[in-house]
Formats: C-alpha cells, sequence, structure tokens
C-alpha cells in the first residue's frame, strides 16, 4: 500500500483511480456495483456522463452476437472539488463522496451516534438536521427520513388518496418494522436500500437508495419518536417545535408548488388529519425528547448546542485510525498468519530489480508481474485441496491425484496498484471472477477513504483473493476487509496478497483479523513519515503505470 494513498490517478482512461467519478458500467445481474459518492446524506448529485467510447457501426454482411457485448468500467478526470457537495456552510463544505473508517484499528465497529429528529409536518425538521449536520466537525452523515417508508397503497387507499381522504399522518400509514431493521444494520455499518417514495403518485418507486451507516446517522420525521423499537436506537431526540400557521404556511408552499397540488385538497387533508395527527400523535411524543429546538433551524443556540454535545460523544468513542495503526505496538513474533516466500535467490534477484530507483518502467513492469505470479501461485497451494481423484493417464494408468475443495474463487483488487495482480490470477484459475475496491486517503485527515466497489451480489459464498501491490501500515486492507466482511465473507475465506509490506502492516491485519491468511515476498521493517515503506520501491502505481512527477 506503499504510496498509493497519495498518488495521482493514471492518466489512462481505462483505470479506475482516486480524484476521478466512476462511470458505472452495465452488469449481468449476478453483480452489484456502489459508487459511494452517491450515498444517502446528500442531495441529488449531477449525474455522471455516460461513457465516451465510440462503438463501430458494423458493416453489411458482418456476423454479429446475439448477446451484446458487456459495457466496461470506464472512468473520466474530474478534479475533487468539482464534486457535488451534501451541504454549503457558512464555513465549510461537505462532500458525499469517500466513506471515512467506520471501525477502530482492531478492526470491530465503532458505534455511530443516532440522532432523531421529530416535529409536525412543515415544522423545519430537515432544516435542522442539515443545520446540525453543518455544525459537526465530522466527515461522513448519513440522513434518513421516515418519508422513505410510507407503506404500499391498495388499489382502494389509491383511490381514497387521490381525493385526499386516506390519513398520511396516521402511524398506520408508515412500516417502522423496516425502519426500525434498516436502523439497526446502519448502526451495524452495513449496506441497506432504502425505498424512494413518490408524493405525486403516492407509490415507491421500483429502484431504492442504497445507504451505509456512518459517523453520525440522523433519521428525521413527523412521527419518529412513536415506535418503541426505533426509540431505543435513538441516542438524542431532537424535537422542533414551531408555530402551527408557520407550518400551515409551508406546507401549503411545500404542496402546491412541489407535489403539484390543488390548494382545496391540501386544506381539506390538513384540517381533517395533519392537524388531528399533531394533536393526537406528535405533540405527546414531546416527553421523549431530550433537547426540544423552538423556531426549527432558526435557533442556531440550540443547534450549536446539539453539535457539541454530538462532538464530546464522538471523541470518546473514537474514529481515528491511521495513526494508530502506524503507532501501534506488537511483539517481535510475527502471526501464524502470514505466509512469507522462501527468500530463494530468484525472489531476491527480482526484488533487486523492482527495488532499483534507475530500473526502466518496462523492466519493472516484467520482473513486478514475474513476482506477482510467485505470490498468487502459493496462495493457491494454502487453499484445501481435500478431494481425492482419480484419473486415467494416456498409458492406461490410473493416477490418485487432488481436486481443489471450491471452484467458487473471486479476485478483489484494491486500486489501483491491486489491480495489476488481477492478470496474473486470470492466468491460473480459469474463469475466476473480478471485483474491485477503491480506496483512498483524505488528504486533510490523513484517512483511508471508500470511494467505489463491484463486487458480485454472491460474494459471501467465495474463497477471496484480496490483491493490493505493497501493504504500509495496512489501512486501506483492512477496510478492504472489512468491506469484505461486511458483505457476509467469511473471515477464513480471505486471502491477502501482496508483494511487499512491512512489519506494522502485517501485525496491524493480523491482530484484526487473526484468519486472514496473508501472503507476500517479503516484509521490510517500517514506513516513513509519509508511510512510505522502508527501504520500499517506491510508488508502485506511479512506476508500474508511468505516472510519477515529471521531476523524479
Amino acid at each position: 500500500m506503499s504510496g498509493r494513498f497519495n498518488q495521482d490517478p493514471p492518466s489512462s482512461a481505462s483505470s479506475d483511480s482516486g480524484g476521478e467519478d466512476i462511470v458505472v458500467p452495465q452488469m449481468e445481474d449476478d453483480e452489484s456495483i456502489t459508487d459511494i459518492g452517491e450515498l444517502e446524506g446528500s442531495q441529488p448529485t449531477t449525474p455522471r456522463p455516460a461513457s465516451t467510447g465510440s462503438q463501430q457501426t458494423p458493416t453489411q454482411g458482418t456476423l454479429r452476437s446475439p448477446r451484446a457485448r458487456r459495457q466496461r468500467t470506464t472512468s473520466q478526470s474530474q478534479p475533487l472539488r468539482t464534486r457535488e457537495p451534501i451541504l454549503r456552510g457558512r464555513r465549510r463544505t461537505i462532500y458525499t463522496a469517500g466513506r471515512p473508517p467506520w471501525y477502530d484499528c482492531q478492526g470491530q465497529l465503532v458505534e455511530p451516534f443516532v440522532i432523531g429528529v421529530c416535529g409536525g409536518s412543515a415544522s423545519g425538521k430537515t432544516t435542522v438536521a442539515r443545520k446540525i449536520i453543518e455544525e459537526l466537525d465530522v466527515p461522513w452523515v448519513t440522513l434518513l427520513s421516515l418519508d422513505s417508508f410510507y407503506k404500499v397503497l391498495t388499489e382502494k387507499q389509491h383511490e381514497e388518496a387521490a381525493r385526499n381522504e386516506y390519513n398520511f399522518d396516521h402511524p398506520d400509514a408508515f412500516d417502522f418494522e423496516l425502519v426500525a431493521k434498516t436502523l439497526v444494520r446502519l448502526k451495524e455499518g452495513k449496506k441497506v436500500e432504502v425505498p424512494i417514495y413518490n408524493f405525486v403518485t403516492h407509490s415507491r418507486e421500483i429502484k431504492t437508495k442504497t445507504m451505509y451507516g456512518a459517523n453520525v446517522i440522523i433519521f428525521e420525521g413527523i412521527i419518529a419518536f412513536y415506535s418503541p423499537d426505533v426509540l431505543k436506537l435513538l441516542d438524542m431526540k431532537v424535537f422542533v417545535d414551531t408555530d402551527s400557521d408557520e407550518r400551515l404556511v409551508r406546507r401549503l408552499q411545500r404542496d402546491i408548488g412541489e407535489r403539484a397540488r390543488e390548494l382545496d385538497g391540501v386544506l381539506k387533508q390538513y384540517f381533517k388529519f395533519v392537524k388531528p395527527a399533531f394533536d393526537y400523535y406528535i405533540a405527546p411524543s414531546m416527553v421523549h425528547a431530550d433537547i426540544i429546538v423552538p423556531r426549527g433551524g432558526e435557533n442556531e443556540v440550540a443547534i450549536n448546542l446539539i453539535a457539541q454535545n454530538v462532538m464530546t460523544q464522538l471523541q470518546q468513542r473514537g474514529f481515528k485510525l491511521r495513526e494508530k495503526l502506524a503507532n501501534a505496538n506488537f511483539g517481535m513474533s510475527r502471526p501464524n498468519s502470514l505466509h512469507l516466500l522462501p527468500s530463494t535467490p530468484q525472489i531476491r534477484g527480482l526484488h533487486t530489480f523492482i527495488r532499483n530507483k534507475d530500473t526502466p518502467r518496462d523492466e519493472f513492469i516484467f520482473y513486478s508481474k514475474r513476482l506477482i505470479r510467485l505470490v498468487i501461485e502459493h496462495a493457491l497451494t494454502l487453499l484445501p485441496f481435500t478431494q481425492d481423484v482419480t484419473v486415467e493417464t494416456p498409458q492406461g494408468i490410473p493416477y490418485e491425484g487432488k481436486r481443489i475443495a471450491t471452484e467458487k474463487i473471486c479476485g478483489v483488487s484494491i486500486l489501483r496498484a491491486g489491480e495489476t495482480m488481477e492478470n496474473a490470477l486470470c492466468e491460473v484459475l480459469k474463469d475466476v471472477r473480478i471485483g474491485k475496491i477503491l480506496i483512498q486517503t483524505n488528504l486533510d485527515t490523513g484517512e483511508p477513504e471508500l470511494y467505489y466497489l463491484r463486487l458480485p451480489k454472491d460474494i459471501k459464498d467465495y474463497h477471496i483473493f484480496l490483491m493490493d501491490a505493497t501493504v504500509a501500515t495496512g489501512a486501506a486492507a483492512i477496510m478492504a476487509i472489512r468491506v469484505l466482511l461486511d458483505h457476509e465473507v467469511t473471515e477464513e475465506h480471505i486471502s491477502l496478497c501482496s508483494l511487499l509490506m512491512t512489519e506494522q502492516g502485517v501485525h496491524n491485519i493480523a491482530y484484526a483479523f487473526p484468519k486472514v491468511r496473508i501472503v507476500t515476498t517479503a516484509v521490510d521493517p517500517c514506513v516513513n513519515e509519509k508511510f512510505y515503506i522502508v527501504p520500499g520501491i517506491g510508488n508502485f502505481g506511479d512506476r508500474y503505470f508511468g505516472t510519477e512527477p515529471s521531476d523524479q
């Protein structure tokens, strides 16, 4: 992992690298893609451009396959500053892209802080939630709305809704069981698919919204405090108390302007359902509130107090990772999970080539590929070959052999340096599947951040070869392993394959995940102040892809 955090993306348009918006390819049904820059907690981001790759028009008489060719992943370089923010505040801008660590240096989940925001319809709950986000000095916040969990209406209920006679403000209109399940998974740091509700058609859309847990999770809704199961998941409960006349004016503006409703219908619904629901269900829930915010988003004093309290709680829980990994102290003995290739003259000779700063790029690539192939071959020997197989040789004599216990093997590369190991895996395993995880360092915080992943939907059933060319502190590898575990991959089914690691990285990974096999050709002593491996091989990605700065 040496230097990959601080590297520039490769100039090749076909590689996936940091600081870029990924153009998501069309996938077969058995694969899933997540672009972490499009998760919940943000306003809708600007649609990403389609692939610009031109397609040749077949000439007359040319045979065409009946099955359309699968589109490849491409990327288009865009400066980080062009990303669409979730919030532009007076002092700072919070971006959607890049998920920071959601676990500690032992790889264990750090429990997020969950805030519930309740209040009457159009009381300013969302405004308060976004102002809390603005005040919080955290890089990742997830905003979950109760509005996403309206129940699917029957045909009769649809007819009532069209006549403004269906009560959308009654507790029975919401799927609180799904709300509780969603919050539980978010608190566990796992992925959820949140329904998207269409207020014009009163129905859920076919597509869903992918969300992850975060440092802070904010759940807001008119009756957010109604369900006891939901209430016990909230660490802080905030009630937004806004004058009823002001709420009515806001509701008229919203429903008429944004939801294409008629004035008579809005007023009818308000006096028949909205106002009684506030009196019977919402106002009484104020007793559960830890903090009451009069005047909604205008009350900056209350919002500042909430943010200060949350920051105190987060500091006690602790989310800093990379510095702790670099300075962790371990014993001298290496863990049993480390599988170091024998230091043969061949391996030392190959290392001599790739460590030499004067080695030309073509030779660096050639000898790196040879080492990569040796690593992959060695990792394969560690898999269980438990099936006894008898085959007949061409001479008619039976041969007692072995067959690997599983054919379900998937390679997952940590972009971009890990991508250099994919060809070697494909050369030794027929029809192996490949997944990708993009992790980059936030230059402001120094922490690794998850930007993109592409994994098979049934990845939990596979043995995983997690590939990264170099591993320094182990921060990116630990994040990638944590992603796999969150996708229900078994820890003992993960093999981390690398050309070069540090003692610190080996111990960090083995301490956090003792059942993960670690396979490498060499282990160097330490990292320097820039988290580069010493003596190391420099920035592997830059040397391999030819993207080294011109002055070096």
